[in-house]
């Protein structure tokens, strides 16, 4: 009964998929639905790869979403490439010109999935910081914080492969030209990996956030739990204070907080733990680098470049695999300056069929350097003619709009160097009760979803949609995985020649005597 139900609610979610994306995909497992989103796993005909396949509802509701929306696509389109970033293949409008569709990158689970199946031993969690920490700090060389990590933003397969995926919240903090800060919003990030100066209200943060929630993610890591599991703002702030004590004045003032003073009169912190007795099976490099992370002052804070050099991840610790950008990321709109939901909604369509132009460009030229013609040529990349005329309208109606003009002219001069791109769902889930809880809950927060709806099984979202990827042949294999990657890798870097067998059998003690003989090894 309950697998026929199941089945029912697979085909109704299938009959909202309309017919151009089903000429494009081949829907072959329903993920799972949240409040504005569905999710696909399914087949690219044209390129026969296994695809994520996103429908997002309503994707420019309002001017906020909007905005995030054309950031999204913005910033991964320009994080392109980065192995520990989520990539975007494609960006598809709806015929009803209000949802969206994106196809991404298919990753089998994610970090808070693995965590809740108890099967990362220490090495595998360092082994997973230490890419987190590769695609921060690219993203941070760009001057873009993300704003909402967090375990299920941390996609992982099961070759241990990690990328940074839900990019809804990530913004731009680089100064603008009359060097002011810019003024950003406290309604970010899920609440129990908010940083302080987040909670307290400040509007003038920064990259130390990031490091902020990396700490709480290792800090679950390893006690399989998560470290601050606030009910509201002020309770989050009293567990916070139950591991670091109450913050100093000094500490308060650096977070650039107003009310932080008015706040903290009214918490009551319980008897302080220390992180030995809060984590016990950590190592020493594991308190330390949590210690450096959960740091009340963000000034204080380890930065991306520091905690790659921490003795917590030495084992994995290669330089020449951890790239930077040597100038902002570029916003192509003013990202402190909020512009009409067409003229977001406008500039974003105007870059898909300019995409779609380019692509079928690049097919007519390989095919012509072939020597012959290709009949697969996929005809459907070629803009339509309802496609180019919505397109030129526009641009007419943009002459009017000297603003929204300027920007364009550089949006297509700029499209043109972008022949593939990365993009991610959506913002983050606010809806989770148990393990999502709200705080500063806006409308428009309310309506965000994470770009796997399906991440968390004990959702309200998610009965009778759970996710089927995280079996238990994925749990037996993804250790065996984890343990060969970093072997192979661990192998290499000492010019070592052998790699230790793959098993689908999950034993923690083999693999510590795999690990153990690895080390001889390299000794």
């Amino acid at each position: 009964m309950q697998q026929q139900s199941k089945q029912l609610a697979k085909e109704e979610e299938q009959k909202k998929v309309e017919n151009h994306i089903l000429e494009k995909f081949e829907l072959l497992e329903f993920k799972g639905k949240g409040a504005y989103g569905v999710v696909w796993k399914a087949l690219d005909r044209k390129t026969n790869q296994i695809v994520a396949l996103k429908k997002i509802f309503d994707a420019f509701h309002n001017v906020t979403d909007s905005q995030r929306t054309f950031r999204e696509v913005i910033f991964l389109e320009q994080l392109k490439n980065h192995e520990n970033i989520i990539k975007l293949t494609s960006v598809i409008k709806a015929e009803n010109n209000k949802d969206l569709y994106m196809v991404f990158d298919y990753m089998e689970t994610d970090v808070h999935n693995v965590i809740r199946g108890k099967i990362l031993q220490p090495i595998h969690q360092k082994y997973i910081v230490y890419q987190v920490l590769k695609g921060l700090k690219y993203l941070h060389s760009g001057e873009v914080i993300h704003r909402d990590l967090k375990p299920s933003n941390l996609l992982i397969n099961s070759e241990c492969k990690v990328k940074i995926a839900d990019f809804g919240l990530a913004r731009s903090v680089a100064k603008p030209d009359d060097n002011t800060n810019p003024i950003l919003t406290e309604s970010v990030a899920t609440r129990w990996y908010r940083a302080p100066e987040i909670l307290f209200g400040s509007q003038d943060y920064s990259k130390a956030i990031d490091i902020w929630s990396l700490g709480c993610i290792v800090g679950e890591m390893i006690i399989e739990k998560a470290i601050f599991p606030g009910t509201s703002t002020m309770n989050q702030i009293e567990k916070i204070g139950e591991l670091l004590g109450r913050p100093t004045p000094d500490d308060l003032q650096s977070m650039h907080a107003p009310m932080a003073q008015q706040i903290m009169q009214n918490i009551t912190i319980k008897q302080r733990s220390s992180f030995v007795s809060s984590f016990p099976a950590a190592t020493e490099d594991a308190i330390d680098f949590l210690k450096k992370t959960l740091v009340y002052n963000p000034s204080k804070r380890m930065t991306v470049e520091q905690a790659l050099e921490h003795n917590y991840i030495k084992e994995f610790k290669k330089k020449e695999l951890e790239s930077k950008r040597d100038s902002p990321f570029n916003t192509f709109m003013d990202d402190n300056q909020k512009y009409s939901i067409k003229q977001y909604q406008d500039a974003l369509y105007n870059r898909i069929v300019e995409k779609k132009r380019v692509e079928y460009k690049q097919d007519l030229i390989k095919n012509s350097n072939n020597g012959s013609v290709n009949t697969s040529i996929d005809k459907s990349a070629s803009p339509t003619k309802k496609e180019t005329s919505i397109v030129k309208k526009d641009a007419e109606k943009s002459k009017q709009d000297n603003d929204i003009q300027k920007y364009t002219r550089g949006f297509h001069q700029k499209s043109q160097s972008y022949s593939q791109g990365q993009f991610m769902g959506r913002t983050a889930s606010q809806e989770d009760v148990q393990f999502q809880v709200q705080m500063y809950q806006s409308p428009t927060q309310k309506k965000q979803q994470s770009m796997f709806p399906m991440v968390d099984s004990n959702s309200p979202l998610n009965k009778g949609n759970r996710r089927s990827s995280l079996d238990k042949k994925l749990l037996s294999t993804l250790t065996a995985s984890m343990q060969s990657t970093l072997s192979q890798q661990q192998l290499s870097r000492k010019g070592i020649q052998g790699s230790i067998s793959k098993t689908n059998v999950f034993n923690k003690s083999m693999i510590n005597t795999q690990y153990n003989s690895l080390l001889q090894k390299k000794k």
